[in-house]
Parts: C-alpha cells; structure tokens; sequence
C-alpha cells in the first residue's frame, strides 16, 4: 500500500541552456551535468540553487549511445556509434577544456605516456579510447573506486582505474582491463557496478553478483579461455532445445522466479571469471557470490505484447559507514566504508528495491498509480517519471542502514522507524511530456517534450521479446529533434526544509490521534536521518541544523507513541532518550486535561515515565510535577506507586500528598509490606517518628528485610554516578543497625547491589573516608560470612576481615559503635570460624587485658585463624604491626606459625615467653606424627632450661615432669633410656623408669 501525502519536495526550477535536443544527458560530482546531441557533448556547471551556466564542449566520433560520469577520477565515459560500429571512449581532464577549438590528445588505454609530454597532458583534455572484441552495450562506473564496467553480448568488461606517474608533480589518470566476467544466456541491457557488486538487467530478468577477492573461499580465476561446468552445459541445452520448439503458433514463457543467496546459482545463468591483468600485478577478484537472480513474466493477457514487459532504471545505491549522527564524517572517497548496498530495479507498473549487503532482501514494493518511464534512487527518495508527472516517494534505506551501522537500535536506548514501514508518495508533479531523468546532488535533471509525437516502430515477434537469447538492446538512433523540448534542473528543496513542511502536516492527524501521525513523523525522521548519512547532501553549517531537526523529530515520535494507544507504545521511551529532552520537559508536553470526567493516561506514556524514574537519573522533578506524575500511576499502575515514590527523581513529593496516596492503595493484590516501608520513609521525611515507628511496628524485622530486597532505593540511591544513603539508611543505623545490615546482605544475596557497592554504601553512610573501616562495616563483612554468599570470594572476605582485626589491635583502637555479633555468637554460627585452642586461653590468662573490645577482636582473629578455610600464607605478611612482644600478638603469631607446621619456633617462642602455655600447647598440637617433638624438641629444651635456673626455675621443672610422664608412656624403656640426658639425676628419672619398665610386664 502507497499513502499520498500533497507536500513540496521540489523546489525551483532552471531551463538547460542547451543548443539542440538531447539525447542522452547525466550528472554527478558537485556540479558537472553533461549534455550529448548529435556528436556533441555540452558540459554545464551547476551552482547551488540550480543556476546553470555553460562550461565546455567537445566533439565526439559519433553519436553517442550510453553516458555515464564517475566523481572518482572526474571523468566522462560514452559509447558512440559511427557508420553502424561503436566505441568506448572516456574524457579525461575535461575541465582544461576552455574553447571548442581547443586541442585534444586521443590515446589508446594502456598507453605509456613519455615524460616530455607531460605539460601538453597537464594542460589539455585527454581521450581515452578503449577497443573491445564486442560491440559496448552499457557502461557503469563505481561510484567509490571509479572502476569502470562495460557490458557486452553475454560478457562484462572491467577496466580498473588506475594513475600514471610521469613525475612526482603529475600523474595522469588511465585504465586497464583487468577482468572479464563471462555470463552466459543473458544479454545486459542495464549494468550497475559499486565495489565488487555487479547488477545486471535484460527486459526480463535481474542479477546480482559479487565479486570476492579471497582465493581460499572459493575458484581462482581462470587465466585462460573459459569452460563452463557440466550443470551450466545442461542449463544452456535446455535453452537451446527451448528455441527450437519456438514456432510462429507457440510462445514459450518462463515462469517468474525468484532465487536469493546461493540458491541463484540455480539459475541456469552461468558466471565464470577471465583475469586479464598484467601478471606483475595484484589480482583483485578470484571468485564470484551469487546474490539474487529474478525473472518475470511478460504479460500476456493482451494479444499486442509492446514494451510495458521491460523491466527498465536498474541501480545500485551505496550507503557509506558514517560513525555516528554527530560525528565528523569522512570526506574523501578513498576513506569511505561501505556500510550498506541496496539494488533497485522497475518494471513500467511495479518498482523493486532490494538490499543487498550480509543478506539479501527485499525492502519495498512499489505501485505507481501509471506507467512509468524511468527512474532514479536516492538516499532520500525514489523520483519516477511517467508520460506527464514527476513522482516522489519515500525510501527506507537510511532506515535499514541505520540497523547495520548501529547494534543498539531497537532498543530502550535508540529506535528508529522500520524498513517494513509502507512507502508513501510525498508528491505527484506535472511535466507535460517527461521523457528521461537523471540525478544528483540535490537537482533532478528532466527531459520534457510538450508536442510528442511517437514515431512508429517495428514490433519484433513475440518470440523474441521472450526468449532469453533472442532479447537484444535498443540501440537505434533517435529521431529528428522537434521543437518543444526543454531540458529542466529541478532542486530539491532542503531536507530541513521539507521536514518542517512534513511535521505541520502531521498536526492535521494530530487531535485525531491515527496512524497516520505516526507514518508521517517517521517519514519525517527518516529524511533527516537519511540527509545525516548522505555526506554529499550536506552543505557547510546544514550538519548542526539536521542534527537538531533529528533530536526535535525523535520528540515528536516519542509524543506519538507516548499518547497513542498502540502495541509499539513503549517506543515512546528510545525516541524520547533521542531527542534530549529532559524528564520535565516531556511531561510538560503532557495534556492533563481531563477528559469525561476521567483522567486517562496511555501506556506509552507510563511505559516511559517508569522506566525513566526506574533509571539513576541526575533529574529532580519539581513538586507540582512529582505531585502529577503520583497522580498519574495512582490512576493507570497503582502497583508501582510505592516504587515511583522511592525514585531519587521525585525528591520534591510533598509527603504528605504521598501518604494519603499510599493510604488509598488497595494492598491486596502486591506486597503490602513495601508500602508499609514506603510510608514509614515518608513519615521520616515530615519527622513524624511515631509515625515512623508505628509503621515499622507493623512487620517483623525479617518482613521489613525482604520490602527492601523489593525496593532497594528506600536505602540506597545513586546520583550522578555516586552511590547516596537514604535519610531511611541513616535512621536504621541508629536504631536498628541490625536490620540495615540483614537488610544490605539481603539485596547482595539477590543481586541488588555489588560487593563494592556495598563496600562503598556503609563508608558513605558512616561518614567514613576510604581508609577507614566503619564497624557497620565490618559488621557486613562478619555477616557475609555466616551467610556463605556463592559469588563473595572467601580469602578477600578474609583478608579484609583479618586486617581490620590486626589494626585494631596494634593500634588499640575500639569499633566506632556496638558489634553486633560476639565471637562466640559467630563460633557458634559460622563455620569459618574455628574453636579457639586451649592453650590460647592459657597464654592470654597469663595477662590482664582488661579491655573487653579488644579482646573481642583478639578472639574473633584467634578464632578466624582456628577456622578450616583460611589461608594463613596469605595474611603472614601484614603481622608485622602486631608486635609478639605483647601476649595477644604472640598468640597470634604463634597461632600462625601452628598453621603452618613451624612446630619447633612455636615451642622455643612459648618456653620463652609463656612457660605455662607450653605443656597445654603440646598437649593439643603433638599428635600423630608430631609425637616424637616431646623427646625430640620439648624434653631436651626443658632439661637445658632447668639447668640454667632462673625465675622460671619452678615452672619448667613442673612441665618437665608432665614432658616426662607422657614420654614414659609412650616409649619402650630402652627408648626411653636413650633420651634421657647423661647428666641428670637418677633419683629425679627413677620412678619414670620403673612406670616405663613396669608397663611392658603389665601388657
């Protein structure tokens, strides 16, 4: 379906001055239009506003036939005809041409130019003559390379461009046939060419081919006269048998087909590749792509068959990588990307186009409402001629280019109209006796004869019109110029321009509130964004105007779906991210009037609103406006109003307004405990606290823990990228530090909020700075162990924990507040924490340490360190603060040590400093293999002790006794005998030998 809108793309309008009728005519490059009569080619300069003035002319060898110009080279190539033989022939450096008279080099392509005539090129127009085996049918030049594509009977010739040095001040532009491409049972009577994208048209059937330039994805080219493969073989049999069942009774047709990607290859159209380049150099294209083949079927329901079955104005349009819509964009056609492809191609009733690039598909159908004769594509718009109008219509080629170019369209971030969108007529233009067009930059080229008169023509045989081998190009020489001719440049009028016109338009839909508002907006987004991607459309300084155009459309699309009730509603939300507009700004769009007695908000409007005050946006709305949009989710999602009220962005509600809204919520239907937190919060707002304290009252602890999993926003928030505590945190820490705590442990468990995030929240809530450890904190931490949360790395939980207990204690420095948590409460509850050793309470008890704090940190590391799970390596390094010169840091040291096996350093360290300890020491830690350290190590210590006496003379007298009976016990008698120092005493080791020797006669 095409919709017609009455708006005014073209602008205004210039007759060519031009001597005789034209016959062929083209433009391109940034003002150059080229007019060929007779053996005569006029070239005009084309000014901005579509002022014309002559230029140059120049002669040519015969009448020419085909013309094209490629901006890349600033070259024109024709096919002429001469006594019924024609010529390929490009003219180079045409704008040193400054008279008719004025001197022309001709030379043979591939010719070696002397440096001595250097200066003769330099300063006068060069023919480039290319000779072919094959009469040219058609010409297409690369819009980005300017390689040069001819067609002839069954094959395509590429002439690559290339330049010849002749000093290092000039060089003069050349080509070389580099490949022939050979294609069997069709003859082009179109061909488009675009970096290694070939297209080709005969009256009945289109191609698209890509040439590909890696050898190890498929053939090399053939170096030598093709041979076509069996399958073809068969395809060109079947052909031929086809012919001759053709009589002057029957009429054989083919059925209409349509084949993309690879299956084109079953076509029967055979592709093969001849590289004809200089063997020194790199050969560019190896193997051929099929992208698409489609045949159509004549019209046979009219006994007459005429030209109305020829397909006609094949093209290949290129769209180029552009970055972004606000970034600088490349200007230079060696450093253009190609970000997409699009083919387009008419038959007289029906126009196709076709996108071509990573996957072909087709985009757009379009219906003209009569026959057309020819037409042009642009980035913007499809013009199309016909007997008597010039038609305008909408294209969707920035729409599909912009899903290629950008992953995050069609996404809450970014959206754009889609390519499916039907296309639209935007003008239908009368031209009294259209007969050909052509394009660029922003003219339209037209070629009007108001008095035609059609001179008659052999109609061929049916049989021939549709046959394949039979189809042949119309190449026969115009008629006798007439009077009544004109040749016009139309202007398009600028994209901003026409936008604006399109947006005024749209308010006629507007209060009706149809589709048709929402079409026209996304035309007129298109436009825009279209005249963004098409660098050659952009004049200095327009960049900044469609830029704002661009922002200023994505505002008007996010009204659309924001107010009308459609199943794309939540578009609303991409468009308005686009356009700038601030959350203020789009709700002072709003309309709150009221309408029969009801207030009714569209979704598209909620969906936004939501999702916006969902977002951690710098926004704060203003009271009047927080206060509507309360109003607004009351009415349309009362579900989410407890959630509204926690956004940073409704800072400004009045809580009082927010109350009785909360108080009017039906609870039934969701978490009535939410609401209950959301009031409460309210209430600390108005510093009611019986309020507060009421609502708190209402719920159990472990109730209230999981309304803020459902809300985390009631205790943190972030604004502008710094995580912020609610007033409601503030108060928990002072009242009920416990449930803030649960409560954060709660949101980690679900993935609310980040290990860092957390982190950070309690510092920030403590009013700590980051070298400082809150006990808040480390009550987390303490939490998160007996918790076991899956995704918290145990060592750094333990090396955060372990650390703050060590600088605590070195520096004797209490926890800020209360903990929360006791050691024993944590032996008890968490398995990381083990059960202290009994020689460390030994070894304590030999001081006083009166200090109840730091003996809760010293027992919560003592008893961290006694847990199954830590790595002790790991924390040796950072013991150096805790001195063993005191009883708690010794025990940790030696604690340590035990670990770690260092059994011997930890036994010299406690006869040294706790002679006490050492008897509980080894009753706990010798065991199994470590057994033989009492004989080995503790009994020969014990015994060199005594001897040096001392004030410790008593306490390692009385543990060598207790060494001496577990040894006794434990070894044969003369095992026993041997350990025992020579130098003792017998009277003092007597009644151990008689226990040792008096066990075995026991056994």
């Amino acid at each position: 379906m095409v919709q017609l809108y009455n708006l005014h793309p073209f602008g205004s309008q210039q007759v060519v001055p031009c001597k005789l009728e034209p016959e062929r005519f083209c433009g391109g490059g940034r003002d150059a239009l080229f007019v060929a009569a007779g053996c005569k080619v006029e070239a005009f300069a084309v000014a901005g506003q579509g002022l014309c003035q002559p230029r140059c002319a120049f002669s040519t060898l015969g009448r020419v036939l085909r013309l094209a110009y490629s901006e890349a080279g600033d070259y024109l190539v024709a096919i002429e005809e001469k006594n019924k033989a024609t010529f390929l022939r490009a003219y180079v450096n045409w704008r040193s041409k400054r008279t008719e008279n004025s001197r022309v080099c001709i030379r043979m392509v591939g010719h070696d130019v002397e440096a001595p005539f250097s200066e003769t090129f330099r300063d006068q127009m060069s023919i480039v003559e290319m000779p072919l085996s094959e009469a040219p049918l058609c010409i297409s030049c690369c819009p980005v390379k300017g390689d040069l594509l001819v067609g002839c009977t069954n094959k395509l010739v590429l002439f690559s461009l290339k330049y010849q040095i002749i000093n290092e001040e000039f060089s003069i532009l050349d080509f070389e046939r580099t490949l022939i491409i050979h294609i069997d049972n069709i003859t082009p009577v179109e061909i488009s060419f675009c970096i290694g994208y070939v297209a080709v048209m005969s009256d009945l059937e289109v191609l698209i081919l890509k040439l590909e330039s890696d050898p190890q994805n498929g053939e090399s080219v053939n170096h030598h006269p093709r041979k076509t493969n069996n399958p073809v073989k068969r395809s060109e049999d079947i052909s031929n048998e086809t012919l001759q069942l053709e009589s002057d009774d029957f009429v054989i047709c083919q059925k209409p087909m349509e084949l993309l990607g690879e299956k084109s290859k079953q076509s029967g159209i055979s592709v093969t590749l001849e590289s004809t380049g200089l063997a020194d150099e790199k050969i560019k294209y190896f193997h051929v792509q099929h992208l698409l083949y489609r045949r159509f079927a004549p019209d046979i329901s009219s006994c007459v068959l005429s030209d109305d079955i020829k397909l006609h104005s094949l093209q290949l349009l290129p769209i180029y990588q552009t970055g972004s819509l606000t970034s600088e964009r490349k200007n230079s056609s060696q450093e253009k990307e190609l970000l997409s492809l699009f083919c387009f191609f008419s038959l007289p009733h029906v126009g196709y186009l076709y996108m071509v690039v990573k996957s072909v598909e087709l985009m757009s159908v379009y219906q003209y409402p009569e026959k057309s004769q020819q037409a042009v594509l642009t980035p913007q718009f499809l013009h199309v001629i016909t007997s008597n109008n010039l038609q305008c219509y909408t294209v969707r080629c920035s729409a599909a280019a912009a899903r290629e170019e950008d992953p995050y369209v069609d996404t809450t971030l970014k959206a754009c109209p889609p390519v499916s969108m039907d296309v639209c007529a935007l003008r239908i233009q009368l031209f009294i006796g259209l007969k050909a067009i052509c394009h660029f930059k922003n003219h339209i080229i037209l070629l009007t004869k108001a008095d035609p008169e059609t001179i008659p023509e052999r109609r061929e045989s049916p049989k021939r019109l549709l046959s394949r081998k039979g189809t042949s190009v119309n190449l026969r020489t115009p008629p006798v110029a007439e009077a009544g001719w004109n040749l016009y440049i139309v202007n398009t009028i600028s994209p901003v321009q026409l936008y604006k016109e399109m947006v005024d338009y749209s308010n006629t839909y507007k209060t009706a509130k149809t589709q048709s508002c929402i079409h026209l907006l996304s035309e007129a987004h298109l436009l825009v964004r279209a005249a963004l991607m098409d660098a050659s459309q952009l004049e200095p300084g327009e960049k900044a105007e469609l830029l704002e155009a661009f922002k200023e459309s994505c505002g008007h699309l996010g009204d659309c779906y924001s107010r009308l009730d459609t199943q794309y509603s939540h578009l609303a939300l991409p468009y308005y991210k686009m356009s700038g507009l601030s959350m203020a700004e789009v709700l002072a769009r709003v309309d709150w009037a009221v309408e029969n007695g009801a207030q009714k908000y569209e979704r598209g409007l909620i969906f936004y609103i939501n999702h916006s005050l969902y977002e951690n946006l710098d926004e704060e709305l203003s009271e009047e406006l927080a206060a509507k949009v309360v109003q607004m989710f009351y009415v349309a999602e009362p579900k989410q109003l407890p959630h509204i009220l926690c956004s940073p962005s409704m800072k400004n509600i009045d809580p009082l307004t927010a109350i009785s809204y909360l108080r009017k919520l039906d609870t039934s239907g969701f978490s009535s405990v939410l609401v209950t937190l959301t009031k409460a919060s309210m209430a600390l707002k108005m510093r009611d606290l019986d309020m507060h304290r009421n609502e708190m009252k209402s719920h159990s602890e472990m109730k209230l823990g999981c309304g803020f999993i459902l809300e985390p926003r009631l205790l943190i928030q972030q604004r502008k990228g710094q995580i912020v505590p609610t007033e409601f945190a503030v108060h928990l820490k002072e009242t009920q530090p416990g449930l803030l705590v649960a409560s954060v442990l709660g949101l980690q468990k679900n993935n609310k909020i980040g290990i860092e995030e957390a982190d950070s929240f309690f510092k920030v809530l403590c009013g700590k700075d980051e070298d400082t450890i809150p006990q808040l904190l480390v009550d987390f931490w303490e939490a998160q162990l007996v918790a076991c949360l899956p995704d918290v790395v145990l060592q750094e939980l333990f090396f955060k924990l372990t650390s703050q207990y060590i600088w605590r204690l070195s520096k004797r420095q209490p926890p800020d507040t209360t903990p929360l948590r006791t050691s024993e409460d944590l032996i008890s509850t968490c398995s990381h924490y083990g059960l202290i050793s009994p020689w460390v309470n030994v070894l304590i008890s030999s001081e006083s340490l009166a200090d109840k704090n730091y003996m809760e940190d010293l027992s919560k590391l003592q008893s961290l360190i006694c847990g199954p799970s830590f790595d002790i390596a790991s924390i040796i390094p950072f013991l150096e603060p805790l001195s063993e010169d005191t009883v708690a840091g010794l025990s940790i040291h030696v604690l340590c040590r035990t670990r770690l096996e260092e059994y011997e350093r930890c036994i010299d360290r406690l006869l040294e400093r706790c002679p006490e300890a050492v008897i509980p020491y080894a009753n706990h830690e010798l065991k199994e293999e470590k057994r033989t350290l009492w004989w080995k190590k503790l009994l020969p210590e014990l015994c060199q002790r005594i001897k040096c006496g001392g004030e410790k003379y008593q306490l390692y007298l009385s543990s060598l006794k207790e060494t001496l009976s577990v040894v006794a016990v434990d070894l044969q008698l003369r095992d026993f005998l041997n350990v025992l120092p020579e130098d003792g005493t017998a009277a003092f080791f007597l009644p151990y030998l008689l226990y040792c020797s008096r066990k075995k006669s026991l056994t």
